[in-house]
């Protein structure tokens, strides 16, 4: 592993080699949006996950939770369309919300081929709890920003996210 701040170190074969004092991202990469956006991107969810992780959550249990916590009785199917989850994972990550008391599934009275799933009170609860955790990581990742920056952020980013995947109309 290179030495990020000293001139020189030697390798554990005897060879030494020179260390640049300040690793940087080329400016080439700088100039580019997209390169940015990915690395924003990445870093964003980086400090989301690691937040999530340690309630006990992962990304698909908040989305689960947070789609039906916009009041709507879902099917299985409707909800791995929704985001773009294998339903045979859908399935895992139901169990576990189901075994902590988050959701319920039953039967659908009009094809009892299809269950619907619903968000219990226990589940709105700690959908609360999920999205303060993740308002904390916004508000700490977005600090640079002010407040109609973060608007005006917020409003590209929902636009291009639209224009890319029509499930992101708001």
């Amino acid at each position: 592993m290179l030495a990020r701040y000293t001139n020189s170190m030697t390798l554990p074969s005897g060879i030494e080699i020179e260390a640049r004092r300040s690793l940087r991202v080329p400016k080439e990469l700088l100039d580019s949006t997209v390169f940015l956006l990915g690395r924003v991107g990445l870093t964003a969810k980086g400090r989301a996950l690691d937040e999530l992780d340690r309630a006990g959550f992962d990304p698909f249990h908040y989305g689960v939770l947070a789609l039906l916590g916009e009041g709507v009785r879902e099917t299985q199917s409707t909800i791995a369309d929704a985001l773009r989850l294998d339903p045979s994972r859908l399935v895992a990550v139901l169990d576990s919300l189901e075994h902590k008391g988050l959701v319920e599934r039953q039967r659908d009275p009009h094809d009892r081929r299809r269950h619907v799933v619903s968000i219990t009170g226990a589940g709105k609860r700690q959908l609360v709890r999920l999205r303060g955790i993740v308002g904390q990581v916004e508000q700490e990742f977005l600090a640079p920003l002010d407040a109609e920056s973060r608007a005006k952020l917020h409003s590209l980013l929902l636009r291009l996210a639209a224009h890319h995947d029509p499930r992101c109309v708001a």
